[in-house]
């Protein structure tokens, strides 16, 4: 359990909504640091904690700006520059091999009868989540604001599932990941309901190395259907595996972050906490 994660995400989620609403005036650390009750000392410690770098770094990449640079440099889409290099040599998490077994219609026909899911409550840089698995992966993951109807969630998905309390090797293996714990991982197993097309667009999410972004657009294109944007946002919003399947790294053309099932904020929290990440990594091959 990380100590004191969530209120600490709630702060650094505050901060980021206000930088968003005034990135143009390119606030200082001490007028982020107001705006959460903190001391800007305490507030350059918070984020150095959490994010493992200096406000100012962080702060730089959580911008809108961070996005727009991003596909500005890019000429050749991001995934194609992805896809070409496959899931070695990009980032550690993406050396990684998911491996997504859809599930049988047996399994699925009676909401998920014969299965035994297993599922915990635990905290993340990100707030709370709650993760589910079966014998042969994780099947659900999201990030968790009321513990009751997180679990009636799960229930609604899975109605007629045996569903228990508790943690199981597949939930420690992959929850590692919030905790950079990512050098000597295991493959991480995902166990999934999903329409072929669906499928296809979560396998090309994985494609996305961490610290990087994409469009919807460049998205399609990637699975040769070039005319169905619209499609692929709405497979990206059925993914029932937040961040393990990486749908916060695709954003608007315009750059603008866009929505995200659990919330926009944290979308980009995320996604500056995996730049920054990407940046230090870089820094200390140098």
């Amino acid at each position: 359990m990380i100590e004191n994660s969530n209120s600490n995400f709630k702060r650094i989620e505050l901060a980021i909504s206000y930088i968003r609403d005034h990135f143009q005036e390119q606030p200082n650390l001490d007028e982020v640091a107001e705006q959460i009750n903190l001391s800007p000392f305490h507030f350059q410690r918070l984020v150095t904690d959490w994010a493992g770098v200096s406000p100012k770094k962080f702060l730089q990449f959580t911008t809108i700006n961070y996005a727009k640079e991003k596909l500005k440099e890019e000429k050749v889409s991001v995934f194609d520059a992805a896809f070409e290099s496959g899931l070695s040599g990009t980032s550690r998490l993406h050396d990684l091999f998911v491996n997504i077994e859809g599930m049988t219609p047996g399994e699925y026909k009676y909401g998920g009868e014969n299965l035994i899911i297993n599922y915990s409550l635990t905290e993340s840089l990100f707030g709370n989540i709650i993760c589910a698995s079966t014998s042969k992966g994780i099947c659900h993951l999201s990030f968790s604001e009321n513990e009751l109807e997180s679990i009636q969630k799960l229930t609604n998905q899975f109605p007629n599932a045996k569903i228990k309390q508790g943690m199981d090797p597949s939930q420690e293996n992959a929850l590692k990941i919030f905790r950079r714990e990512w050098k000597d991982l295991d493959s991480i197993k995902l166990h999934l309901k999903g329409t072929p097309f669906q499928i296809k667009v979560w396998e090309a999410l994985l494609r996305i190395p961490s610290g990087e972004l994409t469009t919807y657009g460049e998205l399609a294109k990637g699975i040769s259907q070039p005319k169905a944007a619209r499609a692929v946002g709405s497979a990206i919003g059925d993914n029932p595996v937040a961040f393990l399947i990486p749908c916060h790294r695709v954003i608007q053309a315009s750059g603008s972050f866009g929505q995200y099932h659990w919330g926009s904020d944290r979308k980009v929290a995320i996604i500056g906490w995996e730049a920054a990440l990407k940046q230090e990594e870089i820094n200390s091959r140098l």
